[in-house]
């Protein structure tokens, strides 16, 4: 096997490692649908000696493999200071193993059936934190303790200080964002999230994070996992909405062999899984309300049974749950038990919609460009002005996954030239740059020679601000979003022209 793991920015490998035919070209499909390189081996001995790599980004890795185990190769490679993410992907049973492997090293497990998203979202965090910790080949044994300095030669920023990591030029000044692990942002809502994870992370209390869809309540459970005394325990998610009803308490506290039909042997609930670290509760609203009791009862009592089984076993979990459904008017209507609900409000975080922090989105829009080219291997895109405007002027109901969904579209269109956004204009419009007097009323409607003064007086107003400057990057046809050769015949037509 070749030792070859200098980072390539534009060809991040990922491998899987699975028994299961239908597994590997499940994954193998689902990754390069995100723009991946992906080999797929049935075995750690087919792994070991057929795979060539010149940058491996992330290993996905089946804990029970026949011969070597999935376990066994994770040592191997360790004990070969091969340093790669690992994700452990596992089946009903194989739980504890895949606990002693995150013990171990591993970045994280999943559990089969997984989350399609989520397995692209933890691939994408394996591969970022890869290429942020790799060394030099060449680096010498005596300069191994230096581990903790960041590999372009700076330290690495201290677990609970933000570190500036992006920055963005709007309107002639730089804005820096501030991120806070995997969460940027400078808007006053995102700096409160980051002062609130900072109080809250060290404690064991409960959290409800609250927001819509898409606004990142995933990365805070994330980020308050990482700076809790629990960090270096399993962080496991639960997606509540894609339980089935009969099979929650199975899911959540596991069941014994022979506890009803389909249960051939012991399996581990999520619970016991995340013995020692966090649990983390998506969609808690959809748990369905005759099951709530069982759930409240584990947070008071701290203890639960597994299904057909009288053991009683203790419930060592952080609890950190979210929800895009007001809990409030849940519990008002009669679907959401109030006594869970206090249990759960223990701290409350209110995530806002990107509607309300605008401000964040010429910072987010770079971070994701990165991204798009980094992982889609697509020719890098300039983000003008216009873009921005474009960008500011949406409303984004799908919120921070919608606006990462757009710009990865707009990049792979672009092939390199300026980002173009196909959005209806849905924010308010920008004021008239005409100046009326106080006492001047503005019309209900716009004459024809009307709207052609104001595109006149826009126009110039552009031109003198950019030094008559038609082309290329802060041109005046870039500002406006339209071509060089459009801006040129509107000139010639409403008879500007440049000052002698």
């Amino acid at each position: 096997m070749k030792a070859n793991y200098l980072s390539n920015e534009n060809n991040q490998l990922v491998c899987v490692v699975d028994d299961e035919l239908s597994t590997r070209e499940s994954l193998s499909s689902l990754l390069r649908s995100a723009g991946l390189n992906v080999q797929t081996y049935s075995s750690a001995q087919e792994f070991l000696s057929k795979a060539s790599i010149e940058a491996l980004g992330c290993l996905v890795l089946d804990v029970q493999l026949p011969g070597i185990s999935g376990l066994d190769l994770q040592q191997e490679l360790a004990s070969k200071d091969i340093q790669i993410p690992i994700i452990f992907i596992t089946g009903h049973g194989d739980i504890p193993m895949s606990v002693q492997a995150v013990k171990a090293g591993a970045l994280e497990f999943l559990t089969k059936p997984f989350d399609n998203e989520y397995l692209l979202e933890t691939v994408r965090s394996a591969i970022a934190r890869n290429k942020k910790n790799e060394c030099s080949t060449g680096r010498m044994a005596h300069e191994r303790f230096e581990e903790r300095i960041g590999t372009n030669g700076a330290p690495r920023a201290i677990a609970n200080q933000p570190e500036i990591v992006i920055s963005a030029q709007l309107n002639g000044s730089e804005k820096a964002a501030v991120a806070f692990g995997e969460i940027i942002g400078q808007s006053g809502s995102w700096l409160q999230i980051t002062r609130q994870i900072e109080m809250v992370a060290p404690t064991d209390a409960t959290v409800l994070i609250m927001g819509e869809t898409g606004t990142g309540k995933e990365l805070i459970a994330r980020e308050l996992h990482r700076r809790s005394r629990r960090k270096d325990q399993p962080l496991v998610r639960v997606n509540c909405a894609c339980i089935p009803k009969e099979l929650y308490e199975s899911e959540f506290f596991g069941h014994a062999k022979g506890a009803f039909t389909s249960a051939v042997r012991d399996r581990v609930g999520r619970f016991e899984a995340a013995a020692g670290g966090t649990l983390f509760l998506d969609e808690i609203g959809e748990i369905p309300l005759d099951l709530q009791s069982k759930l409240l009862r584990v947070l008071q009592e701290k203890c639960y049974e597994r299904v057909g089984e009288e053991k009683t076993r203790s419930a060592d979990v952080r609890i950190v749950a979210a929800t895009n459904r007001d809990l409030k008017k849940e519990v008002a209507a009669g679907r959401f038990r109030e006594d869970l609900y206090y249990r759960l409000n223990v701290f409350p975080f209110k995530v806002a919609s990107l509607h309300d922090r605008k401000e964040d989105i010429p910072l987010l829009a770079p971070h994701f460009i990165e991204i798009a080219v980094r992982e889609l291997r697509c020719p890098r895109p300039r983000l003008t002005r216009a873009g921005i405007e474009t960008l500011l002027s949406y409303d984004w109901p799908g919120n921070i996954r919608e606006l990462r969904n757009v710009i990865e579209r707009a990049a792979i269109l672009a092939q390199g030239g300026a980002l173009e956004f196909d959005l209806p204009v849905t924010g308010a419009a920008p004021p008239s740059v005409h100046l009326r007097t106080g006492c001047e009323v503005e019309p209900a409607f716009l004459t024809d020679a009307e709207i052609r003064r104001r595109e006149r007086e826009n126009l110039f107003i552009v031109l003198q601000k950019t030094g008559w400057k038609i082309k290329g990057v802060d041109g005046a046809s870039e500002l406006l979003g339209i071509k060089p050769t459009t801006l040129i015949s509107r000139m010639e037509r409403m008879g500007l022209k440049r000052p002698a």
